[in-house]
């Protein structure tokens, strides 16, 4: 699970820097990289259908376009931020996933396993059952039956369980 949490943790932070670095690029300005964009759809379909001067003025609007929209130097004064944003939500990734996995197991859950087990067995399981087809432990599925006759949800027939 370690493995798993270090390489979602690394894309995050990853994409993070990288989305972090595009806005510092464009310095925020989306409305001016919409306008890039359409500029360089209108000179894609111009290309089609276009006379050659009609072109050449298209690719210098669009390359003044660009140079008005984009930042490079700053970005690039920038990229300690932007591998800070990334490195800061690399680690809230990995702190909810250890969190998550440090957290007591969820009783409600462990009952919502034995009543959808009960449910597939016709409302009758034992302790086996519950072991076998469920990834409750045994005494895990104990503590779980335990709770349930406590609150009246089941009734016990000798080693066999019923919803009640």
């Amino acid at each position: 699970m370690n493995v798993l949490k270090a390489v979602l943790s690394a894309i995050a932070g990853l994409a993070a820097t990288l989305i972090a670095y595009s806005a510092f690029f464009v310095r925020g300005d989306l409305g001016g990289v919409m306008g890039y964009l359409r500029a360089r759809g209108a000179l894609r379909r111009l290309r089609e259908d276009g006379t050659p001067e009609q072109i050449s003025a298209a690719q210098a609007q669009l390359h003044a376009l660009g140079q008005q929209v984009g930042d490079p130097a700053f970005a690039g004064q920038m990229i300690p931020l932007a591998l800070l944003t990334g490195a800061l939500v690399a680690g809230l990734v990995w702190w909810a996933f250890t969190r998550r996995q440090q957290g007591a197991p969820r009783l409600d859950i462990q009952e919502r396993m034995v009543y959808r087990l009960a449910h597939r067995l016709g409302g009758r399981f034992t302790l086996d059952d519950l072991s076998a087809r469920s990834p409750l432990t045994e005494e895990q599925a104990r503590a779980a039956t335990t709770r349930l006759l406590d609150l009246g949800r089941l009734t016990r027939d000798g080693d066999t369980f019923r919803l009640s």
